[in-house]
Order: structure tokens, then sequence, then C-alpha cells
């Protein structure tokens, strides 16, 4: 038996080979669908980095490249052998594993059992609380070539797509039939199986240009090389600094403006392997159009870039296409696509002038056979409560303004019945963009056409907010009553699944009235809401009405949370300790993300986390103790600092009341720091549990008075001292 006398057992790193090598992983496969290809490219660089971190393999860099047809990963000076490990676990003690006549109990034998060693093995070692048993086992590790036939399914294993599909007998699921795998490491082909698919050194070019024939590689480096003769640029951002050049010369040339787009750049670097830009062009008379419509038919349909005219700035009769092919074919690539355009744009002209003849107040009769959710009826039942909830915004938000509230009534009557035309029918994406181009048609007011226009703004988290109040309202009336319908029958987002979109309606409730500083008290207007599906009559959730608002209001607060952490970068604790206490109070967004900003400001003063420590011992102590409350009774203090700290908080309480009201909160929070040293000579001087009950009850009261005045502003216990 070893003996060492080691006080703190430590795990301890043997050194191993240094040598290290290039790992090249591609996937080959049917072209995927543009959206899966950067999903797939984080995941698999993300696996790649835990499994060698979990399997003790360092490595330089990890980076991935791809196109429609392949997936690559390259982990650069990845260590060629595992990090050897000494591991080390304590045991029972000496006495307990040893009898009297020194020979192993059955506590040693199953302990050395246990960790795959022999009794005979084990070390017994003194510890700062006696001798104990060790295991030591030493693992040398295995060389990586070993490992990567185990691991590199596993990277392929944990790439997530939205869909996948099982295509050959092995049943492993992939978003498209895998056709190719390439493992090098160091040069030489590993070993491994995916899909039935055996790893070799051999991948493909483009499926036209490439010719079809394999290309024999050693590395990235004569992958890149061969791949590029072949027509594949597998790099997606050189595809994207390609696709821009392009671009721009061809605007030049034109002399037009590209109607920049990021998503459909996206679907261009993700579509093509050797990408060409190609101007093509359309008839001028399809410009009678709105421009709306024909960008909308260019992107949606065909994956087309629009332009504007550089002097008018009007939409111009030419668009640029990214084809995945060679120059030589470009004639009779534009000439397919002018043909294709020009079908849709007749298609979209025809829809256009078709809707025009019937006005949209016509059109909103039939709303009652189009289904809102069938456990809530129609998109009538749904307008018909936007326009009350509007008009009841309207009227307390702007009151003494009949205008806006005729225009919001107005334009929320007609909001949605573009949803029965030709058009939206064929562009989902242009309802409300429609419906105001149609009001303005049928001669409503530009206000009426622009609120309906507005009212699905912000179209994504980030998108452009409506500018009109009666937009804003619009916008807000219509995500109100989608949350409120959702929840009033039960249907509520879960971490994973969120079909009806509430958690974006959340977000874009929450920044319209941040960032159009709409001072409102939202749970008046959800609890509107909430009354007028009940009065629809639709069965809901067995919720009080309090409740109810208390469900949606904390479904909107995360939001809120998730803007102060994104938007203002302020810490957890502080948007906690102020949204804590807001219930039972109005829920003004914009006072609460003021008092978090304050609040912040506050944090980072030298004096705070001292008073937030005396502070929480204060709240501690009135949440803990039992005492019969009473008023404070100056008679019984015994010592001047508790007539000061009394004194403090009187006199705060008084000056803080007109801060308040005019939303000076670094006025308040800088009075509340002032309170520190009249606490701390408190805590200093006097024992607050002492014998005497009736000194103790009213020493509590003292700092439960204390407590309020903090608390009235936020919960300050959920402030974490930073320790500055």
């Amino acid at each position: 038996m070893k003996r060492s006398l080691v006080k703190k057992p430590r795990q301890q790193k043997a050194r191993g080979p240094k040598s290290t090598a290039e790992l090249l992983f591609e996937i080959g496969m049917e072209e995927l669908p543009f959206e899966f290809v950067a999903l797939a490219l984080a995941a698999l660089r993300e696996s790649a980095s835990l499994v060698f971190q979990d399997a003790r393999l360092s490595f330089g860099s990890v980076k991935t490249y791809g196109t429609p047809r392949r997936l690559v990963l390259v982990v650069d000076d990845l260590l060629a052998h595992q990090t050897a490990v000494v591991k080390e676990t304590m045991g029972p003690s000496r006495m307990v594993a040893f009898d009297q006549a020194g020979q192993p109990t059955k506590a040693a034998m199953g302990f050395a059992a246990g960790q795959g060693v022999t009794v005979e093995g084990l070390e017994i070692r003194e510890t700062p609380k006696g001798e104990y048993l060790f295991a030591v086992k030493r693992d040398a590790g295995c060389a990586t070539a070993t490992l990567l036939p185990e691991l590199l399914p596993q990277l392929v294993e944990k790439i997530y797509f939205p869909k996948a599909m099982k295509w050959n007998e092995t049943g492993f699921r992939f978003a498209r039939p895998v056709r190719w795998i390439v493992a090098l490491f160091g040069g030489k082909v590993v070993p491994v199986q995916i899909a039935g698919i055996k790893a070799g050194n051999r991948t493909y070019g483009h499926r036209v240009i490439g010719g079809g024939k394999p290309i024999t590689i050693r590395d990235f480096k004569t992958c890149n090389h061969g791949l590029e003769r072949r027509g594949v640029i597998v790099d997606p951002e050189r595809r994207r600094a390609t696709i821009r050049e392009q671009i721009e010369r061809l605007c030049v040339k034109a002399g037009v403006g590209l109607n920049a787009d990021d998503a459909l750049l996206n679907q261009a670097v993700y579509t093509s392997e050797w990408p060409y830009a190609v101007l093509g062009s359309f008839k001028p008379e399809y410009l009678e159009v709105p421009s709306d419509i024909l960008i909308t038919s260019m992107k949606e349909h065909q994956g087309f870039f629009s332009v504007r005219d550089k002097k008018s700035g009007k939409l111009a009769p030419h668009f640029i296409a990214i084809a995945n092919n060679e120059p030589k074919k470009m004639s009779l690539i534009r000439t397919g696509n002018e043909r294709v355009l020009a079908a849709r744009l007749a298609d979209a002209k025809f829809f256009f002038d078709e809707d025009r003849k019937v006005k949209l107040e016509e059109r909103g009769k039939k709303l009652t056979g189009v289904i809102f959710h069938h456990k809530l009826g129609t998109m009538a039942h749904k307008q018909e409560r936007v326009k009350k909830l509007a008009g009841f915004m309207a009227s307390h938000l702007y009151p003494g303004q009949d205008e806006l509230r005729q225009v919001c009534d107005r334009a929320a009557s007609l909001s949605k019945a573009d949803l029965v035309t030709g058009i939206v029918g064929e562009f989902p994406e242009l309802q409300g963009i429609m419906g105001g181009e149609y009001a303005r048609h049928d001669g409503e007011s530009a206000a009426v056409a622009q609120a309906i226009r507005e009212q699905y703004l912000p179209k994504a988290i980030e998108g452009e907010l409506p500018k009109t109040s009666a937009g804003q309202i619009l916008s807000l009336a219509d995500r109100l009553d989608s949350i409120a319908a959702f929840f009033h029958v039960g249907i509520v987002p879960t971490g994973s699944e969120d079909p009806f979109a509430l958690r974006r309606h959340a977000t874009a409730i929450v920044r319209i009235i941040l960032e159009a500083n709409l001072r409102m008290n939202l749970a008046k207007y959800i609890n509107n809401a909430r009354n007028l599906i009940s009065d629809d009559g639709f069965m809901g959730q067995p919720d009080s009405e309090s409740q109810g608002v208390r469900r949606i209001t904390e479904f909107i607060l995360d939001r809120v949370r998730h803007y102060g952490r994104v938007v203002h970068l302020l810490r957890d604790d502080i948007i906690d300790a102020v949204l804590q206490p807001v219930h039972d109070k109005p829920l003004d967004l914009v006072d609460l993300v003021q008092k978090m900003r304050a609040l912040e400001i506050v944090t980072k003063k030298p004096e705070f986390d001292p008073l937030i420590i005396g502070f929480k011992r204060a709240h501690r102590l009135v949440e803990k103790e039992q005492w019969e409350r009473r008023p404070v009774d100056a008679e019984k203090f015994q010592h001047p600092s508790e007539s000061a700290l009394h004194k403090a908080v009187a006199e705060e309480r008084g000056r803080r009341g007109s801060a308040l009201e005019i939303g000076d909160y670094g006025k308040v929070l800088d009075s509340l720091v002032g309170l520190k040293a009249a606490i701390d000579d408190f805590f200093a001087a006097v024992m607050v549990n002492t014998e005497d009950k009736a000194i103790r009850a009213n020493r509590l009261s003292l700092l439960k008075e204390v407590d309020e005045l903090f608390m009235s502003f936020a919960d300050f216990s959920q402030i974490v001292v930073q320790g500055r």
C-alpha cells in the first residue's frame, strides 16, 4: 500500500504529445434549402468545439464553410493525441477501510472495484480530515486518429434542421440525402462511415461547371483550390463579397441604385456555389402597379433584387438576378428570367386591377367567412374587437382629440378587408400595405390609409415602427387583441413553441410604447381587450379578472426584461428589482424603464454597495422576525441613532413626493443613498433583538419604515452587491 503526505488531492495533467494536424471534414449532399445552410454551419462549428474539448483534444481554430451542396469543417492544429490526465478519487477513511488486523474491509474492496483498481493499488494519504484512501488512475489517452471515427458522427448528429428526412436503409436523418463524405486528418483518410457512406479523400465540384468528376484532395488548401477550378467558391463570405461587387458594377453601368435587402442577399449567398449577377428588364407599363407589389413579386417568387432610378428615386424597369452558373450562359439565363418575371408581373397587375373594382368596405363583409381561429371565431369578430379597443385607447391616450378617434375608428373598420383581395392572397406579405393602397384608391383620407398601412408594423423584431399616432394605436390594439384572445382560450407560448407569434406581438407592443414614449397604464387596455373577448362569448380559461390580467402582464414584462438587457444593456438584478413590485400598480412601461436606467446609474456610485448591505440587513430582519407592528414611538428610543434614523426617514419621505411626481428618479435615488450614514450608525449603536420586547418591536417597526421607503421605489433586495 502506497503512502504519501498530500494534504489536498488535485487533478493532475500529464503532458502528452505536442504534434498537431489539420482535420478536414466535408458532408456532400443534395441541395439544402438556403435557410438551412447558415444554421447548419453554426451548429457544426459549435458542436465541434464542444466535442473536441470534451475529448481532451486542444485545437487552434474551428472554421466552417458551406454551399447548398456541402458543409465543410476545418479544425486547425488539432492535437494528434489526447492530453494525458491523472484522476484522483478520495474513498473511505483508513479506519473504515482496514480492520484491526490491517486487512481490507468490504468498504476498501468495494471502493477499489468501483474505481477499477486493485486494493494494493490504492494510496493512503493524509488530509485535513485524517488518513483516507485514494484511487489514482493515470489515463494516457488515445491517438486522435483512433477517436475520430467515433467523434465525427457525433458532430453530424448534433446538426439541427427544421425538417429532416430518411432516404436509405440506414434510417439516418438529415435535411437532404448525403452523397459523399470527406474526412482527412493530417492528410490521411479517417475510416468513418456516416449514413452508410464511407469517408474518403474525394469531393465534387459544381453540378454543371464541375463536369461530375471527383476531385482528390489532401487538405483544405487543395480542397479550396480544386473546388474553385470546378466552379465552387466554398467560403460564404467570399460569395457575399463577389455578389456585392457584381451588383455594384451592374448598377453603375445601368445608372440605377439597388434596393438593398440583407435577407435577399443571404438567400443569394446560400443558393449559389458560383454566383454571377445578371441585369434583366421588364416592360415599363408594369410600373403603373404600386412598387410594393413589384418588389415583393420579384423578391418572393424569383429571388430578384429590385433597383431604383438614381435621379427620380422611383422603381426602375430592371432587376438583378443571381445565377449559379458561368458567364457564357448569361444571355440564355437573362432571357429565361425576364420571361418568368413577365408572367409574374402580368398576374400581379391583373390582381391589382381586379381588386380595385370592389371597395374595401364592401370586401370587409366577406370577413365573416374567414376564420381567425376555430376557438376564436372569424376575422370579422377580430376586426370589430380591434375597432372597439382602438377607440377606447384613442379616447384615453388622447382625450379630446375627436379627429384622431374618428381616424382610428375608420381605419380599424377597414383594417382586415385586404385579406380577401387577390393581391394579398398571392402575396400575404402585403397585407396592410395593400389595404392602405386600396383605401387611398377608394377615397379614404390619407390618415386612414396610413394607419391601415402601419397596423402590422413592426413586421420583424427590429423592424420599422408605425410613425403616426393612429398607426401606433391600431398596431397596439391588434396585438393586444391577439394576445388576450389566445390567452383567453389557453393557447399560451411554451419554451419551444409559439405558433401564433405572441412573443413577437409582445415585443412589438413594448417597442411601440417605449420608443414612441407613450405614457399609459397598459393594464387598463389589457383588461379592456380581455373583456371584449369575453363579450364575444368564446369559452375561456377559468381565470378571475385579476389573474387573467396578471398572466398577460407577466408575459409582456418578460419582453420588457429582454428589451432592457438588449437595448439599454441593463443588469438583470436591476431589471428584476424594478419589475418585482409592479403588480397592483399602474403599468407604465416608460416609467419602469426610466426607473431601471436611473437605478443602473446610481449603482455605480462607490457608496451604493455599502448602502445595499445595510438595507438588506434591515430587510432580512423585518422579513424574518415576528412582532406586532405599531407606529414608531419616539419615546421608546434609547439611543440618538434611533432618533436620527427616524428623522432621516421622515424627511426623505417628505422630500421624495415631488421628485417622484415629475419622474426625477436620479434625485430620489440620491436621497436614498444619503440615508447610508443613518442606517450604518443605527446598526453600529443598537442591538435590534434586545430582550425588552417593546423596544425590540419599536426598532423593528423603524426598520420596516426604512424597508418600505426603499421598496416603494424598487425591490432593492434583488440587487446583487458588485463588490467594488
